[in-house]
């Protein structure tokens, strides 16, 4: 939690308690459902939670913004998010059911009321957001592909609508597609951890 609390300084209350709590939660359901590999459970709050809030050191989402989780797994990016953001609107997506069965339930338990999680494919989802996440689901041309018919065309962040990724390693072929309007930050601007040296975040505006 303390990995929270020092990039995160003005959590409320209500805030501080729900990131307590998904501690216990994960380690609870994934003893019965692995959704976290068993040997990275320890390592819940640096590796899943922080880095999923790289996203909201990169951007502020504006109270109304939806946005949309694709391959959200165990609630990667979405429920911290939620959790920072509650006054926007996640839909949490992944297509194995067991999965989004723990993202319920913990959603549930912390009383997060900003988050839909359903078992589906982007494909699938015709409704539209003003972002979409995600967490190293598949190279981001694949991605852009099946959600742009996603992406509202409606403004009100001060950044443009779009899909902001998390992922690791070599982009430059990935990002080659993109290269004119893309944005790619190294997460080690955000955080100390070594963790984060070889992360990085990727934007690329699609509104």
């Amino acid at each position: 939690m303390k990995e929270i609390l020092t990039y995160f300084p003005t959590l409320t209350d209500l805030q501080i308690r729900q990131f307590e709590a998904v501690g216990d939660l994960y380690k609870e359901w994934n003893s019965k459902i692995n959704v976290i590999s068993r040997k990275d459970i320890d390592n819940l709050y640096l590796h899943h939670l922080l880095h999923s809030l790289a996203i909201a050191r990169y951007v502020t989402f504006a109270n109304g913004t939806r946005i949309m989780d694709v391959g959200t797994g165990g609630g990667f990016p979405g429920i911290p998010l939620a959790i920072l953001f509650p006054e926007s609107h996640f839909l949490l997506l992944d297509s194995i059911g067991k999965k989004i069965r723990v993202v319920r339930e913990i959603a549930e338990a912390i009383g997060l009321t900003n988050v839909e999680a359903i078992q589906s494919r982007a494909e699938e989802e015709k409704r539209k957001f003003h972002f979409v996440v995600s967490r190293a689901v598949m190279p981001l041309p694949d991605l852009i592909r099946i959600i742009r018919k996603n992406i509202a065309k409606e403004q009100i962040n001060a950044l443009p609508n779009g899909i902001i990724c998390l992922k690791g390693g070599e982009l430059t072929a990935e990002l080659h597609p993109f290269r004119q309007i893309a944005e790619e930050v190294a997460l080690s601007n955000y955080f100390s951890d070594p963790f984060f040296q070889t992360k990085k975040l990727v934007y690329v505006p699609l509104g």
